[in-house]
């Protein structure tokens, strides 16, 4: 079904439809899944953090305020990953993650609970040292989420990615249109034969 233009040696019909259709990355949303992936290794330091430092508070006995603060911080470190996987039950469950200012936020209010009470750490300064590092760069992450989410940069992704969604459906339902339908081809009818 698919023939090569004899003057050009390329495909014809639907198939340069699909090949045109098929090869364009939205470099937007690429940039865009960089960035959630980029965010959601920070919220994993994160999370490495606080649970380091609640396993040196419970274990030493600094503080059980403390340890039990960084278990909450571990709990909303998780949820910020799970965000950033855009998994559907997440966002349908809170409707809030699905906007990028209400990403930030919660990003901004894990990296302050990562970074808060520093100050019985002065013995232990690489868990010091990483624990600025998470907090300010999954800070920087909020920060700007919150800014792209007033220029509502989200929208235009949401948008982009319908897009992209009925595109691959044209793809497929063009694939489905040129595929000859098994079962019909070469067959005779027995009242045919008659």
């Amino acid at each position: 079904m698919e023939r090569a233009d004899e003057e050009t040696g390329e495909p014809s019909g639907g198939a340069a439809i699909r090949s045109r259709l098929s090869n364009r990355a939205d470099p937007f949303l690429v940039v865009c899944r960089c960035f959630s992936f980029v965010t959601s290794l920070i919220a994993i330091l994160c999370v490495v953090v606080n649970v380091l430092a609640a396993i040196r508070s419970f274990r030493d006995s600094h503080d059980l305020f403390d340890g039990i603060f960084r278990c909450y911080a571990v709990v909303i470190a998780c949820f910020v990953v799970l965000a950033e996987t855009e998994w559907g039950f997440i966002l349908k469950f809170s409707k809030v993650l699905e906007y990028w200012a209400g990403r930030g936020m919660l990003q901004i209010f894990v990296a302050v609970m990562t970074r808060a009470f520093p100050d019985y750490l002065a013995q232990k300064k690489d868990l010091l040292l990483l624990q600025n590092i998470a907090s300010y760069m999954l800070l920087a992450c909020g920060l700007i989420y919150v800014i792209s989410g007033v220029l509502c940069i989200g929208f235009l992704k949401r948008a982009r990615q319908q897009k992209e969604i009925s595109r691959e459906q044209a793809v497929k339902d063009l694939e489905a249109r040129d595929r000859p339908t098994q079962g019909r081809a070469g067959t005779i009818a027995p009242d045919a034969s008659r």
